[in-house]
């Protein structure tokens, strides 16, 4: 893969607490220019994001080792280090500019597909702030080579 990529985000949050009908829980979808390249047999994504209303940039990274695990680390305005383990429960502080939050993230199933041309991986799990049940969510990534490669993004 070349090292100048595009990521394509989609993520669906689904409120552990709320009683909306599921068409009410709308996919989020990103799509931005990155920065690829692979390490030690670990793939690395970097990519700028701008969050509405503030003013500044936040780095994100994402890490994926194998198939069973990816870290998203975020540095800026928002800041965190989330770490997505097959069938595994892991905390993490997030911090923004509103407030700090403990974050819990339960990975109930991943998958991650690695061709010459692009990522593919997919996540679902179970989210929980400061110990209490937030949202089932899934998030869909493609990474491809700007210079060609199967784009797609599905829910």
């Amino acid at each position: 893969m070349t090292k100048d990529v595009l990521v394509s985000i989609s993520g669906l949050h689904q409120d552990a607490i709320s009683d909306l009908p599921d068409e009410e829980n709308e996919p989020i979808e990103v799509v931005t220019p990155a920065s690829y390249y692979c390490k030690n047999g670990k793939h690395y994504v970097i990519y700028d994001e701008l969050m509405e209303g503030t003013p500044g940039v936040t780095k994100n990274q994402i890490k994926i080792s194998g198939n069973d695990s990816l870290e998203i680390i975020k540095r800026g305005i928002s800041n965190s280090h989330m770490v997505f383990e097959k069938n595994r429960k892991n905390l993490t502080y997030y911090q923004t500019p509103y407030g700090q939050m403990l974050v819990g993230v339960n990975t109930k199933s991943m998958e991650v597909k690695v061709t010459d041309k692009n990522i593919d991986v997919s996540l679902d799990y179970e989210l929980d702030v400061n110990h209490e049940p937030m949202a089932d969510c899934t998030i869909k990534m493609n990474i491809v080579s700007r210079t060609g490669g199967d784009f797609s993004l599905e829910m």
